[in-house]
This record gives C-alpha cells, sequence and structure tokens, in this order.
C-alpha cells in the first residue's frame, strides 16, 4: 500500500490525539456524576447499536453477490431498504412517540436481529425482506434513540446545555472508533478467521442482543403524545402542521434533507471517483481513514458547543466547505490531466480527491451533533420521532432516484449536483439563524414587557 494513505492516516490520527488531549478548561463543561452515568448508558447502548450497523456494511454487496445476484439486482435489493424507510419509517416514528421511545428502540433491535438472519438465505425474496425489515430498522436508529435521550434527559432535570456533550461523545465513538473497529473486526471475521460475508452479520446480532439487554434493565420509558384520542392519521397531521406553521422546522427538515442525500451519493460515488480508470486502492483502510476524519469533526464539533458558539452560525460554514470538497472531482477532471495507465496506482487526481472527500468526512462528523443539538431545540416533544422520520422522506426518495439512475449520469454532473445541494443548505442555515434570532428578539421584548409595572 502506498506511502500516501499512511501519511494522511498518520495525520488526521495525530490531529485527533492532539485535539482530545490539547481540550482546556473551555472545552469542557462542568456536570453531575448524575448526568454522567446516564449519559455514559446511553453511549454504550449507542455505540452497540451502531456496531451492529457497520458491522454489516462493508460485507453487504459483496455477501448478495456471493449469491449469484447481479448489479441490477442488488440495487433492486438497495432501494427496497431506502423504500422501506421511506414508506414504513413515518408510520414507526409516529408508533414511537404514541406507544414508548424504548419500546421503538427494542423494536429495532428485533428488526435488525431479523434482518441479519435473512442474510443466511441466498434466496431473493428472504433477502427482500430482509433489507425491508433494515430500512425500518435505519428509520428507528435515527429517530427513536434521539428522541428517548432528549425526552429522559429533559425529565431527569439535567442542563439543556448538556445535551450537546452526549451528542458530541455519542457521535465519536458510535460514528467514529466504532465504524473503525467493527470494520476490521468484519475484515477479521470473514477473511483472516475464514468464516464468510454473513459472519459479521452474525457478529452484529449479537451485539444488537446485548444493546437490547442493556435497554431492556436499565432504560425508563418516555412517550410523546401518549393520548389515547389521537391516532397514527391525526398524529402525521399534528406533524405536518407543525412543520408547515413553524418556518424554523421546516427549514431544518429542508436543510437535514439536502445534507444528509448528499452523504448518501457520496456514499456510492466515492469508490469510482477514487479510481476511474480501475486503479488499486484499499477499500478497507479508505472507509477507516474516511471515519478518522469524522471523529475529527466530532471533536471539533464538542468543542465548538462547549464554548456556547451559536451552531445556526457555524454550520453555514460547515456546509459552504462540503460543498467545496464535493465540487473537486469536477475540477480534477478538468484541471488535472488523467492517468493513462488501466489499473496501477492512485492518480494524482485521486490523491487530491481523497483530500477533499476526508475534509468532507470531517464535516458530517462536525453536522451530526450540530443538527441533533438543533432538533433538540426545534421539534416539538409531543411528535419528535414524527417529525424527523417526515424529514427521511425527501432524504430516501432522493437516494432512491439516485440509486435507480446511478449510470444515467456522468460522475462529475452527480458530484457537482450535490456541491448545488450543499450551497442550497447554506443558503437555508442563514435563513434559519435570522428565523431564529427574529424570533428570540421578539419574544424578548414580549418578556420585558410583561415585566414592567402598570403605569398609575
Amino acid at each position: 500500500m502506498e506511502v500516501f494513505y499512511y501519511l494522511v492516516f498518520g495525520a488526521l490520527a495525530a490531529i485527533v490525539a492532539a485535539l482530545e488531549l490539547a481540550k482546556s478548561g473551555k472545552d469542557r463543561v462542568a456536570t453531575s456524576p448524575a448526568f454522567n452515568s446516564f449519559k455514559n448508558n446511553y453511549i454504550l447502548v449507542y455505540s452497540l447499536m451502531m456496531s451492529g450497523d457497520w458491522l454489516q456494511g462493508p460485507y453487504v454487496y459483496y455477501l448478495y453477490s456471493q449469491y449469484g445476484f447481479d448489479k441490477g439486482d442488488i440495487g433492486r435489493l438497495f432501494i427496497a431498504g431506502f423504500g422501506s424507510s421511506m414508506l414504513f419509517g413515518t408510520i414507526v416514528g409516529s408508533l414511537a412517540d404514541k406507544q414508548g421511545r424504548k419500546r421503538a428502540c427494542v423494536t429495532y433491535c428485533i428488526t435488525y436481529i431479523l434482518s441479519c438472519i435473512t442474510k443466511h438465505s441466498p434466496q431473493y425474496k428472504v433477502l427482500m425482506i430482509g433489507r425491508v425489515l433494515g430500512g425500518i430498522a435505519t428509520s428507528l436508529l435515527f429517530s427513536a434513540f434521539e428522541s428517548w435521550l432528549v425526552a429522559e434527559h429533559n425529565k431527569k432535570g439535567f442542563d439543556p446545555q448538556w445535551l450537546s456533550i452526549t451528542f458530541s461523545k455519542a457521535i465519536f465513538l458510535g460514528n467514529g472508533l466504532v465504524a473503525i473497529v467493527a470494520g476490521l473486526f468484519a475484515n477479521f471475521l470473514a477473511d483472516n478467521m475464514g468464516f464468510g460475508p454473513v459472519a459479521p452479520f452474525d457478529a452484529a446480532a449479537c451485539f444488537l442482543a446485548i444493546g437490547m439487554a442493556i435497554i431492556l434493565s436499565s432504560w425508563g420509558e418516555n412517550y410523546g403524545d401518549s393520548s389515547d384520542s389521537k391516532d397514527l392519521i391525526t398524529q402525521f397531521k399534528g406533524a405536518a402542521k407543525a412543520i408547515a406553521s413553524d418556518e424554523k422546522i421546516a427549514l431544518l427538515g429542508a436543510i437535514q434533507s439536502l445534507f444528509e442525500g448528499s452523504m448518501y451519493t457520496f456514499v456510492f460515488l466515492w469508490t469510482p471517483a477514487l479510481s476511474p480508470k480501475d486503479e488499486e486502492i484499499p477499500h478497507g483502510f479508505i472507509f477507516a481513514t474516511f471515519m478518522l476524519s469524522s471523529m475529527l469533526g466530532s471533536s471539533i464539533a464538542s468543542r465548538l458547543l462547549a464554548r456556547k458558539l451559536k451552531v445556526e452560525g457555524y454550520m453555514q460554514i460547515v456546509f459552504s466547505v462540503s460543498a467545496f470538497t464535493l465540487f473537486l472531482p469536477v475540477v480534477t477532471n478538468f484541471l488535472v490531466p488523467p492517468s493513462g495507465e488501466k489499473g496501477g496506482s492512485i492518480s494524482l487526481g485521486g490523491c487530491l480527491q481523497l483530500l477533499g472527500f476526508c475534509t468532507f468526512e470531517s464535516c458530517v462528523g462536525i453536522f451530526w451533533p450540530s443538527i441533533m443539538k438543533m432538533r433538540s431545540q426545534y421539534i416539538p416533544e409531543e411528535a419528535r420521532s414524527t417529525i424527523m422520520n417526515f424529514f427521511r422522506i425527501p432524504l430516501n426518495l432522493f437516494v432512491c432516484v439516485v440509486l435507480y439512475n446511478v449510470n444515467a449520469f456522468p460522475i462529475t454532473v452527480m458530484f457537482g449536483m450535490c456541491s448545488i445541494f450543499l450551497l442550497m443548505a447554506a443558503v437555508l442555515q442563514r435563513r434559519l439563524m435570522a428565523v431564529s434570532d427574529l424570533h428570540r428578539s421578539t419574544k424578548a421584548v414580549m418578556m420585558t414587557a410583561e415585566d414592567e409595572p402598570l403605569n398609575p
């Protein structure tokens, strides 16, 4: 493997270590022992849940190909997963608000374990059922756990500012360190131990079962609006009304969909972008480098949030930088002469793009705890899971369209489209900050007027 990959990985590792070791008092928030216990319990469970997800990622496509399915068949399986998340995610999100977030988290574990079990079958219909179950589980993973955390945090009376600590740590570990270790462990089971590509899915089921046991034994239940008078249709109408009547919620949903849509598109495009002429690249090592970049971003986010910087302000910069990094493949395609050699090592253009992609993954690491912080501020508690899954409808629809047409457009067009979406997210983020500031100032004026004594 080329020295370049080691240099990039080593530099990122050194920066992350330096940032973590150099944290000062301004970067740390004084908390209580009760909160630390609560935070550590959640982070443990979240890390187990994410390990169950990350273990599967490197071998999903490979397993399907080993069963003899072609690119088209595999593409339809992936579309089924995102389509399932789009169609059923909102329903299970509403049930989480009504029936309980803890139950929804347990349902995630059971659903994803069943999805892992289906991977033992080479039958296309069984694998399709597994993808549908996986899509439902994904919706629960990205809504029920966060909804439970925010509600339980507030119920216990902890400082709202401390939420950002839990968010940052959960992303740093669950979306960074755990992802790296899970990728290496999956490779160890499938290749080094010779258990084959289904072994990581069995390991994922075990981690999910352990996490479910911890949830059942240590988590309390909380709800959104659990009144019997409200059925699913009423909950949907209430969530839609909240989004339509509050510009801040609508803007937040649009920002999330634009960024995550670009992020998931990037997942499908980075491999052909770095190896357009079938250059030999270490996919696993590059994936680990991306996850390390994400850890760097979450470490930066924890500092920004600890210093109480306005999220709506710095995220405009993050989205703008993201737009530039995903425009790099378009720039290098025109300015850097392509390698004429088929196969071989990564080209100069590929090296530049890899550095840009690492920067993008750092922006992803900043995005997750920051968007969680904004969601905790703007989304009403009674319909939190429902609204969060409403946000995922355009996201999943977008990804399905991209997957279906991935071969219809040149890769530079796809990256250019993502760059435009990220610039739109930056513009909408600026609008959100303006609306939020106006709302705060209006509220402050009203409170001041109420506190003033009446003139005789």
